[in-house]
């Protein structure tokens, strides 16, 4: 696992004080811890009645030390197993405490080994933005669908009133009848007319019709008069 070095929290190498007090986000009370580990290492059970938690984590590095989980070394060193080192002088480095945080304490997540959660975050967003871009590219697929629909609805709409002004202009063009026409109409309605109310040479009459008034109130009165 590659390790980013811009938190401010992460060394290449660790005093075990130091690994306890990352592990249990202390950072900010390092100088009074380290002061007192210094000057006065028996006064840090004055702070572990603060901070237990902090007893606990230094007690379980120790542990791991001490049972070979956990290699060590003299100020950033690495020194076989079972080498003797001064307290004060005994570090761990950071690599070899991930490894250790990673097969013992696979629960744990200290920001200083695994990075801050705006990184966490970051790596999110990333999966999050790559999976918005699918949904948005499939998105795009079903509108270049929808407008090519849409440009031949439009283009079928244009059609049908191309076709209704040109209908309109034929019947505007068309609508006016010649004087010859109309003559020619009135010629035959009225020998129509003379027909229906004409009789045979018997004198019955050719129709039931008996005047022009029965005749228009026919026509009137049939469904497609209008």
């Amino acid at each position: 696992m590659s390790t980013s070095f811009s938190n401010p929290q992460t060394k290449l190498f660790y005093r075990p004080i130091e690994a306890a007090l990352r592990w249990c986000n202390l950072i900010h009370h390092e100088p009074e811890l380290l002061n007192a580990a210094w000057l006065q290492p028996n006064n840090l059970t004055q702070l572990f009645r603060r901070w237990p938690s902090l007893q606990a984590a230094i007690e379980q590095i120790d542990d791991a030390l001490r049972n070979g989980e956990l290699p060590y070394g003299c100020l950033g060193i690495s020194v076989p197993l079972g080498s003797y080192v001064e307290p004060s002088q005994l570090t761990i480095r950071h690599a070899d405490l991930l490894h250790w945080m990673q097969i013992y304490h696979p629960d744990q997540k200290p920001s200083f080994l695994f990075g801050s959660d705006r990184n966490i975050r970051e790596k999110v967003s990333i999966g999050t933005f790559l999976a918005l871009q699918a949904d948005r590219d499939t998105l795009l697929r079903e509108l270049n669908t929808l407008q090519k629909s849409l440009r031949d609805i439009l283009v079928d709409l244009r059609a049908v009133g191309l076709e209704r002004d040109e209908l309109k202009a034929m019947v505007k063009t068309n609508g006016q009848l010649s004087e010859r026409s109309e003559l020619t109409y009135h010629n035959i309605i009225g020998a129509l007319v003379s027909l229906l109310l004409d009789h045979s040479p018997a004198g019955k009459p050719l129709s039931v019709f008996t005047n022009q008034a029965a005749i228009v109130d026919a026509i009137v009165a049939q469904p497609n008069a209008s």
